[in-house]
């Protein structure tokens, strides 16, 4: 006999350029509201995967990384914090989430659903300004500040800030990443893993690159375009229709992900999609972005193309932006140099979409480099709320 269908509490939002399915904590079943099988089940489920078709067509995702997303917020459990946030990447054709780091874009959504899901304490909400919520990123368990605009005591979500990759204007949301940089023993080590600003990754079969191992936002992998024979002007379909050139993003993904200390052997790079990123730099040029407009090289100080889950991302990352602004303040990475190689506190750089600025403070201390902050404006917005459903015997 079949069993019916149960239904739980869930809003559907977009962050930033990403969007994904939000979740109380406590709103969950009972046997889901902690990690693993049971509630990595649950949540395949509402996305609709493991989906050989890659269309997600029975479920809430949206088959692309940007889209297959699930995000679980509680009350904080961390002195001085309003929300813990948990993001949990999920695949499109296999069975597996990835928890191994954060979202920087639904980070932006992450406030407003905080502050009008009951998250966020009343007196800490004014009937009109900007309210800001101290976040809990517990995947990476860094602080997150979001400042997130009020109006008549509720989350203002319309507004002119427009942000490249997303149609429609929205409220602008600025987004305070502290102290990015990964700590002692998190993730192979600090901000450079290797203690090099640029190593030599030798990729078997491949060859051997220049890249900047950084972990920053997101641990991140950075290599030069003319190195791999881009120009750094690519759109999506150049790389995602181009299955030898995956397989070789991948295989340096997986190398890179070894130099880095994140995993003992490249076999182990398939458990861990998510992280590290892998993104190729070039000096600024002229190019046409996706939407068709043209993005001028007088608007832009470098060119980035970055990968997540294997395919080609539309925009940007959040938490690879933070990775490009905080490799971009130090003198010497790859990212820097593509920028012209000078000191600075911002940089605006052009992605498929369009462009994107993010700010950064990176000080020299005691011969090692220490970020205390990235900055980032993004928006974010409703676009459904009410209840998932899905098959009661699923999890």
């Amino acid at each position: 006999m079949s069993v019916p269908q149960i239904k739980i509490p869930a809003t559907y939002m977009r962050g930033g350029t990403s969007k994904g399915v939000f979740f109380k904590l406590d709103d969950l079943p009972a046997t889901a509201q902690h990690a693993g099988a049971t509630r990595d089940n649950l949540l395949l489920r509402v996305i609709g995967s493991p989906d050989p078709y890659g269309k997600h067509t029975d479920g809430m995702g949206g088959a692309t990384s940007s889209t297959s997303k699930t995000v679980i917020l509680s009350k904080s459990s961390q002195p001085e914090h309003d929300v813990d946030y948990l993001f949990g990447q999920v695949a499109i054709d296999k069975a597996f989430i990835d928890w191994s780091g954060n979202c920087g874009n639904l980070t932006a959504a992450v406030g407003s659903f905080a502050i009008s899901n009951g998250l966020v304490a009343a007196e800490r909400i004014p009937e009109n300004g900007l309210c800001t919520v101290r976040i809990w990123q517990a995947n990476i368990k860094k602080t997150i500040i979001a400042h997130v605009p009020i109006t008549n005591g509720e989350v203002q979500e319309t507004g002119d800030f427009e942000l490249d990759g997303v149609t429609f204007a929205a409220a602008e949301v600025q987004i305070e990443f502290l102290d990015p940089a990964a700590d002692e023993g998190e993730g192979g080590g600090a901000m450079f893993p290797t203690g090099n600003l640029v190593d030599d990754l030798e990729v078997p079969g491949i060859g051997t690159f220049k890249a900047t191992l950084i972990n920053a936002g997101i641990p991140t992998i950075f290599i030069n375009a003319d190195a791999i024979g881009y120009t750094g002007t690519e759109l999506q379909d150049v790389i995602n229709g181009d299955a030898k050139a995956l397989a070789m993003f991948e295989t340096i993904r997986a190398y890179g992900a070894v130099k880095m200390g994140l995993i003992s052997d490249i076999s182990e790079a398939a458990a861990r999609q998510h992280t590290p990123k892998v993104a190729f730099v070039a000096p600024a040029k002229n190019y046409i972005s996706s939407s068709g407009k043209t993005v001028d090289i007088a608007d832009i100080d470098l060119l980035v193309r970055a990968l997540s889950m294997g395919k080609l991302h539309h925009a940007m990352m959040g938490t690879a932006a933070v990775a490009i602004g905080t490799a971009a303040a130090i003198p010497g990475t790859l990212v820097n140099l593509a920028a012209g190689g000078i000191e600075r506190q911002a940089v605006r750089f052009g992605h498929p979409s369009g462009t994107l600025r993010v700010g950064a403070e990176a000080k020299l201390i005691d011969g090692n480099w220490a970020v205390t902050k990235a900055i980032m404006s993004r928006s974010a917005r409703v676009l459904m709320e009410g209840w998932v459903r899905v098959p009661g015997d699923c999890f």
